[in-house]
């Protein structure tokens, strides 16, 4: 009996089938792919710093994903008077160094396009333009996604009384962990 295209044999050793290796391989790439960012975003939490933050939600639809909650960070918007702000330019990525005080709202005090120079708690972010005396920075964290027909709900909560608790990572990624409405969780987006 001869080999057929789809059986490959070598020595002794039993004969693999050949479409059976390709999608096999095909599947793990696929896992893979799909692991990658889910690693990344479990490291992120799980070995960063909880800091809460200042936003201004806005309230989209998306039609593939349900509704969202725009994030516009209060330190989106950093003063150019910042320590460490000389030389920083429009597209330079940067590091902001946060503190905060009794578990209020954490605030920008140094400015670094170095890790090392930001200080213990930074967040990595892009300036996007530098208008009048302040940075205008983007951080990568810009949706809180939400069951569909939650949207509206937060839309009417007081911005002011709302924070978003973010975990930042000690090389400065930062992702968001739950959304809080006077000091509690509403909505929670960790993967534990």
């Amino acid at each position: 009996m001869t080999p057929t295209p789809k059986t490959v044999s070598s020595g002794g050793a039993p004969a693999v089938r050949v479409p059976y290796l390709v999608w096999g391989l095909l599947a793990l790439i696929q896992l893979a792919l799909i692991a990658v960012p889910l690693a990344d975003r479990l490291q992120v939490q799980m070995t960063g710093d909880v800091v809460r933050l200042e936003l201004v939600p806005v309230d989209p639809r998306d039609l593939l994903r349900g509704d969202y909650v725009v994030i516009n960070l209060a330190i989106a918007r950093v003063s150019r008077d910042i320590p460490g702000s000389d030389g920083v330019q429009s597209g330079d990525r940067v590091f902001v160094g946060l503190t905060s005080e009794g578990g209020g709202a954490a605030q920008p005090v140094r400015l670094a396009k170095t890790r090392e120079d930001a200080g213990p708690v930074a967040i990595s972010g892009t300036v996007l333009s530098v208008s009048g005396d302040n940075f205008i920075l983007d951080y990568g964290i810009n949706a809180f996604f939400l069951p569909e027909g939650q949207g509206r709900v937060i839309e009417r909560l007081d911005r002011t009384r709302m924070r978003l608790e973010v975990s930042v990572a000690a090389d400065g990624r930062s992702l968001p962990l739950a959304l809080l409405f006077n000091g509690k969780a509403i909505r929670s987006d960790s993967i534990f």
